[in-house]
């Protein structure tokens, strides 16, 4: 058996499933704001309801990254409706969503083409050819609080809002997202007042946080997979190239299991409520790599740079005057 004739079996998309999906994660999204806002400003009895808050708005975009590639519900008007309704709580533009991770998937592994991709990585000969300026600012953007709480807050809340590709995709559309979105902050500033902004902008960083974490490790672990064509294997780009993370089943309910990753880019219709069985039932002769867990998870973000000659993800080479000498 091949892994596409196994995956195959996975595929099937159910109406009822992703309306239970969708329902139940959006009553969880909806009542953990409005819980939480009547704990503050008490902390300790606020957390629960902020992190459920998070987990929830991750697993609202996933559902909305199903859509984008149809495999939520069976059919594409649905997909494309529940699509657009669920860009107002991913923060969001459902069209802007779905054009950019296609082209993801499409140069997935392509040193050419990184500009597709949501964590940008250097090459170690690029790297090693910088200037001062140029190394310093990848550090900068490489280090995990940047990268994970800035580099989350500016993606979600002020590139969506004005994506490069507008105009490719369309303005209209954005307009009317970033217009509704206004409406639904509003509502909640009506219904719970400031509480309730305190308890959505706390909880919406740290679903950014959660969704950079997860976009980072599903392509940046040691044995990802790079290269430029002729080359570029597409098969071993989708496979070894992406992750399986195996953080835990809480996780994986708290993120739509999109953690296995490396299942979802060889087969995007597979729905995500039907990828952690896909993963768990997994043969050992069709699996590409191992999974990864919280040790060797944390680890991976210690790796920075692509070595194209080892072919591995590195981290910066040991050389304590890398960035202060100027490189001419």
């Amino acid at each position: 058996m091949t892994i596409r004739e196994y995956l195959k079996g996975y595929t099937h998309k159910s109406d009822i499933m992703g309306a239970m999906s969708l329902a139940l994660t959006l009553t969880a999204h909806l009542a953990s704001l409005a819980l939480g806002a009547v704990s503050v400003p008490h902390v300790w009895p606020m957390l629960p309801f902020i992190v459920v808050f998070a987990f929830s708005a991750v697993r609202l975009y996933v559902l909305q990254h199903d859509c984008g590639h149809e495999s939520l519900f069976a059919t594409r008007w649905l997909n494309d409706a529940a699509g657009h309704f669920l860009s107002v709580f991913s923060f969001t533009p459902y069209r802007v969503m779905q054009y950019n991770h296609n082209q993801h998937h499409a140069y997935l592994g392509n040193l050419e083409h990184r500009e597709t991709t949501e964590i940008h990585t250097m090459t170690l000969g690029e790297w090693e050819n910088a200037s001062f300026w140029e190394r310093l600012s990848y550090r900068v953007y490489r280090f995990p609080p940047v990268m994970l709480i800035i580099g989350g807050v500016f993606t979600y809340f002020v590139a969506y809002r004005w994506p490069k590709n507008t105009l490719k995709i369309g303005l209209p559309g954005v307009l009317i997202h970033n217009f509704l979105l206004i409406i639904y902050v509003s509502a909640i500033w009506w219904v719970l007042g400031a509480a309730g902004l305190a308890m959505f902008a706390t909880g919406a960083i740290l679903a950014s946080a959660i969704g950079v974490f997860l976009v980072y490790l599903q392509h940046n672990f040691e044995d990802t997979y790079w290269d430029r064509k002729p080359n570029l294997d597409f098969r071993r780009a989708t496979l070894a190239g992406s992750s399986s993370l195996d953080l835990g089943h809480w996780w994986d309910i708290g993120t739509g299991n999109i953690a296995y990753h490396d299942l979802h880019h060889f087969m995007p219709s597979i729905p995500s409520y039907n990828l952690r069985k896909a993963q768990k039932n997994l043969p050992e002769e069709l699996k590409m790599h191992d999974v990864i867990r919280w040790p060797r998870a944390i680890a991976s973000f210690r790796l920075k740079l692509w070595d194209e000659q080892s072919e591995r993800l590195v981290p910066f080479p040991k050389k304590s005057a890398d960035i202060m000498i100027p490189v001419k």
